[in-house]
């Protein structure tokens, strides 16, 4: 089968999608990881590290992961047309979603303390969830 033949079957969306897609992904797995930290933190009898782990996630998202978020976004705004619905992410970014949640089951199984692992989880879900804020701005005001 040529390229053109497979195109027709490419779950194509456009720009406007893929901004949802980015900015829902982003916000739910952050929300997870902040409530799977924070049930960690709270049966460590730790839960007082979920403010400083919030003040870490912060700088987190505006140190590094907003430059990321942008980055992501303007790759989306030049798509031509509609785009394959995996193409939300570049494949780069693909790879470096799987090494994280190889991470995470890694971090799991090291027999961390869980307020150790319920700060991390704390910390890099409130910066997901902080940074998927230009995701969603871009969404509300693009103009197709």
């Amino acid at each position: 089968m040529t390229t053109s033949g497979l195109k027709r079957f490419t779950p194509g969306v456009d720009k406007r999608v893929h901004l949802l897609l980015s900015a829902l992904l982003w916000t739910a797995v952050g929300l997870w990881l902040l409530l799977r930290g924070g049930l960690w933190l709270q049966s460590a009898d730790s839960l007082w590290l979920f403010i400083p782990a919030l003040l870490l996630g912060s700088v987190k998202s505006l140190l590094i992961l907003d430059r990321t978020a942008k980055k992501g976004i303007q790759r989306i705004l030049r798509f031509n047309g509609t785009a394959c619905v995996g193409a939300v992410y570049s494949v780069r970014t693909w790879l470096l979603v799987l090494a994280m949640m190889a991470m995470g089951y890694l971090l799991r199984q090291s027999g961390l303390p869980k307020a150790v692992l319920g700060t991390l989880y704390v910390t890099i879900g409130w910066a997901l969830v902080l940074s998927s804020r230009h995701a969603w701005r871009e969404r509300r005001q693009f103009k197709r």
